[in-house]
């Protein structure tokens, strides 16, 4: 590792020393020269399974988040909880924890539990937004055995003073505002986004797991029912602010700052099976989130380095009150979460020539985490603190060799070594290629193959009661292979098409099981077969001069087998496919546009889910496979004095009955309208 470091640093300095003395040829900043490589593919995406989200798909609308972008727009599973609840990612059968997540280069996963909640990231903050596939995450970071989200901000170009307001009003008495405030000079940006959403969240629905008699007059029962429930103490309010600071000298250096702040207060929905009374009960999740990035940038015509900088700060609190019988609310749990991490990032390109590009990457992240439950009782009667204070370094450095030998052929290599703590991991390598089939079309075959390793959560290690410090890191290899074309004609129409096979093999998959002392803990137990095949096409089509059609479909195939050993001659889980992952899902999305006026249509699929490890469908059942449906109609005005936009949106169009986690209510039919403005200075 420590060889391998060096090796980073000296290239560094090498691409330093590279400088060239033209000073004034780059007046507005210039991107590093990509070599179209079979088309428009840059030369640093060589064999990448890569899927970009449109600006228009990440701003549709101001009650979106990340976690619906992904629903309508990939072949990614997002099972959720219900709107502003938990909302988390299934990314080609592997666990939440198996995506990794990046905010402008810094990780946005939770050191405790390893995954993200999408729920919590509005897509209007995001500019630029992208799935790695797979071996491609490698290119970021290691520990996405499923794969990676790529999040940034991007700083506007124009200049003066700008205003957007949107104001958003839907069923349930649900609240959305966005406003955006921006100044902009030839070397300066300044930008400050601001999104507000609260709910009541008492939708009806018809609850599947209760049933009501209904009796004669002699009490006798002749006929049940499903009775219409309303989703109790599911209310939230959700604050998030985002500045920008950005300053471009015009001659190849740029340093911005963005700083997101987020202050959650959400209410934990009661079961469809809960009979209590939600007056009796207060189960309330609150969280106060900073996360801070400083970074750098150098272009020149044939190399860039870059450093990045940042800090993150977060506050969780967990509360669990309840009504003994009293009146009184009395606290059963009380559990915070402080966070703090470090983040530093350095990184460098350089074009030896136009076959050959080299890059590196350094990142360092320093945990410093304080877990607590303060309401656990001791056998004396007295409360006790019980959790963990742990803080952990965590380092990951790459080095990349793109090259291009002809026209038609690239490959790749990346080595990527990470340390977690005081323990290293092997060398973690990654091949690519990629061949041009045929130019008529864009024929291009691509391929990648990757060893890579997930280091165990901080809560793995020393949550209490159930930490499991002696826990093995998990290890898999990943394959994929993949084609696809490009056809179109300028003014007319464009269309593209993708299918991809992949193959990955994890051994020492992280469980949690329960003790024979009665509580969860993490255990080395499965090894784990998730294969299946990926396939995405995209067509914009010119109808006429003022008619615009837009398609966007996907269709994934995971079946994400348990081939471990069984743990007792009971275990019927080896052989099953792996709880909440469905084998097979899908999305459309159409947009027809007419001048000012847009209609979309957004679909999505999800075949059945198992509840249990054993695919057992006798005791909790199974969640049967739904399909959403949602529809906006949209105009534009253009007046003298400001842009207006109007919309309207059905969302749940067939009011379709579904769950996404089990006994976890979804609300049926809902509307929403959005009214923005947008004054010209």
């Amino acid at each position: 590792m420590r060889s391998f470091l060096v090796i980073l640093f000296a290239l560094a300095a090498l691409m330093s020393a590279h400088a060239q003395t033209n000073d004034n040829w780059l007046e507005d900043g210039i991107d590093i020269p990509e070599v179209e490589f079979f088309g428009e593919r840059p030369m640093k995406d060589i064999g990448t399974q890569k899927t970009d989200f449109e600006e228009r798909v990440l701003k549709e609308s101001i009650s979106l988040s990340m976690a619906d972008v992904l629903t309508f727009n990939s072949s990614i599973f997002v099972k959720n909880y219900g709107r502003a609840t938990l909302s988390t990612v299934s990314f080609r059968g592997t666990s939440p924890s198996h995506t990794q997540v990046t905010w402008n280069g810094l990780r946005v996963n939770s050191p405790m539990l390893g995954m993200t909640d999408f729920s919590m990231i509005p897509s209007y903050f995001i500019d630029k937004a992208s799935l790695l596939h797979g071996t491609s995450s490698i290119h970021d970071t290691g520990g996405g055995l499923g794969g990676s989200v790529r999040l940034s901000t991007q700083p506007l170009t124009t200049e003066g003073f700008g205003l957007q307001y949107i104001q958003g009003v839907g069923s349930f008495r649900t609240f959305d505002e966005f406003l955006r405030l921006t100044y902009g000079s030839r070397k300066w940006q300044f930008s400050t986004r601001v999104a507000y959403s609260s709910s009541p969240n008492d939708f009806k629905y018809r609850n599947r797991d209760k049933r009501e008699n209904i009796y004669d007059d002699e009490m006798n029962i002749i006929g049940k029912y499903y009775p219409v429930e309303r989703n109790r103490s599911g209310a939230y309010k959700d604050l998030n602010i985002l500045q920008e600071i950005s300053f471009n000298s015009g001659k190849g250096d740029r340093l911005s700052l963005s700083a997101w702040y987020v202050n959650s207060n959400r209410e934990l929905a009661m079961l469809t099976t809960d009979y209590g009374d939600a007056d009796a009960f207060d189960n309330r999740q609150r969280e106060q989130t900073l996360r801070s990035v400083v970074q750098w940038e150098h272009l020149r015509r044939d190399w860039k380095v870059a450093a990045r900088a940042g800090y993150v700060y977060s506050w969780t609190a967990y509360d669990f009150k309840r009504d003994p019988g009293n009146g009184n609310m009395e606290s059963m749990t009380r559990s915070r979460s402080l966070t703090n991490t470090l983040f530093a990032q350095g990184e460098g390109e350089w074009f030896i020539s136009n076959r050959w590009l080299v890059t590196a990457n350094l990142t360092a992240h320093q945990h410093f985490v304080e877990s607590r439950d303060k309401n656990v009782i001791r056998q004396d009667g007295n409360k006790a603190v019980v959790g963990y204070d742990q803080s952990r370094t965590e380092l990951s450095g790459s080095l990349s060799l793109k090259w291009r030998p002809t026209e038609r052929l690239g490959l790749s290599a990346v080595v990527r070594e990470e340390m977690y703590g005081e323990e290293f991991s092997p060398v973690i390598p990654a091949l690519f290629a990629e061949y041009e089939l045929s130019r008529r079309g864009a024929v291009m075959l691509k391929g990648s193959l990757s060893r890579n390793f997930r280091f165990p959560t901080l809560n793995d290690l020393y949550f209490l009661p159930g930490g499991n410090p002696d826990l093995r890191k998990e290890k898999g290899w990943s394959y994929d292979a993949g084609i696809s074309f490009a056809v179109g004609k300028e003014d007319s129409y464009r269309i593209e098409a993708s299918a991809t096979w992949f193959d990955s093999h994890i051994e020492d998959w992280i469980l949690w099981l329960t003790t024979t002392k009665g509580f969860l803990s993490p255990r080395n137990v499965k090894d784990v077969h998730a294969y299946g095949v990926e396939l995405q096409s995209k067509a914009d089509v010119a109808i006429t001069k003022e008619w615009l059609l837009r398609l966007n479909a996907t269709l994934s195939w995971t079946p994400s087998i348990n081939e471990g050993e069984p743990l007792t001659p009971a275990d019927k889980s080896v052989g099953q496919q792996l709880p909440y992952t469905p084998e097979w899902s899908s999305s459309l999305t159409g947009e027809l546009r007419w001048r000012s006026w847009s209609l979309l249509y957004k679909w999505c699929y999800y075949s059945e889910r198992y509840t249990m490890s054993s695919n057992d469908i006798t005791l909790t059942g199974e969640l049967p496979k739904y399909y959403m449906n949602n529809l906006s109609l949209e105009k534009g005005f253009s007046l003298s004095w400001a842009d207006i936009s109007v919309k309207g949106s059905v969302n749940n169009l067939f009011d379709e009955e579904y769950l996404s986690v089990l006994s976890r209510p979804m609300p049926g039919i809902n509307f929403e309208i959005f009214i923005g403005i947008t004054p010209k200075w």
